[in-house]
């Protein structure tokens, strides 16, 4: 009597739900993606004179497009990776002040005529623009490959689109290490320290004594994100 009853309850289920219902009972289940670690009140704290063309929103959406951001490791890394760019971020545009560069003199150094696409937009085109001031030639073709935008003809999409100065920025961030040995995300994420984000953007013109009152720079404004995110800070702060 209970086989029958079973049998006669399973058929019933199968009639209400349908064959489908009854193969995703069967389906692995994938846990939900990690939350982005950073409020918009945090944001907020982090950078109340912002300029307003950078938005929380912005930032949201450009991290979509490298999803392992943030997103990678414990908790607490996923809170440090978080801080640690945004503290990049700070140091670079004066607290998300700035736009672009703001040593007009300084232009022309950032056309590297040794390439063989040389600088199509001009010898003084390839400053530092948005969330992480990216600069040279290489890196606007480069982003701009990755990305499936013409940067290296037109690097002023960068100070014009909103979308774009934040997504170049986590594209240097995730897959460039610059100077250094790894990338910004991979120090973070393989706790090698706040330390080594900073040589993946400025090398020795900051690191090993280059110059220590920018470094610093750097690690206060950490310091202070790791705070307003409520985790600890980890080792290898400098560089």
């Amino acid at each position: 009597m209970a086989a029958v009853l079973a049998a006669v309850t399973g058929l019933v289920l199968t009639l209400l739900t349908g064959p489908a219902a009854a193969h995703d009972r069967h389906r692995p289940h994938h846990p939900p993606k990690p939350a982005f670690p950073v409020s918009e009140r945090q944001f907020e704290r982090m950078f109340p004179e912002r300029d307003p063309f950078f938005t929380y929103e912005g930032l949201r959406e450009a991290a979509g497009t490298f999803p392992a951001f943030a997103r990678t490791g414990s908790p607490v890394v996923r809170r440090q990776e978080a801080a640690a760019f945004l503290a990049n971020v700070s140091h670079e545009t004066g607290g998300l002040f700035y736009k672009v560069a703001q040593n007009e003199e300084t232009y022309p150094v950032f056309c590297d005529t040794t390439q063989p696409y040389g600088c199509p937009a001009g010898t003084d085109a390839y400053y530092g623009r948005g969330a992480i001031m990216l600069s040279w030639n290489f890196n606007y073709k480069a982003a701009g490959d990755h990305l499936g935008l013409d940067l290296l003809n037109n690097p002023w999409l960068v100070e014009e689109d909103p979308a774009v100065a934040w997504i170049t920025a986590l594209w240097y961030w995730n897959t460039q290490s610059g100077p250094g040995t790894m990338t910004g995300h991979d120090a973070m994420t393989g706790r090698h320290g706040f330390g080594e984000t900073i040589r993946s953007l400025n090398g020795s013109a900051e690191c090993d004594g280059g110059n220590p009152a920018q470094m610093e720079h750097r690690v206060e404004l950490y310091k202070e994100f790791a705070r307003v995110l409520h985790t600890p800070r980890g080792r290898g702060l400098t560089c």
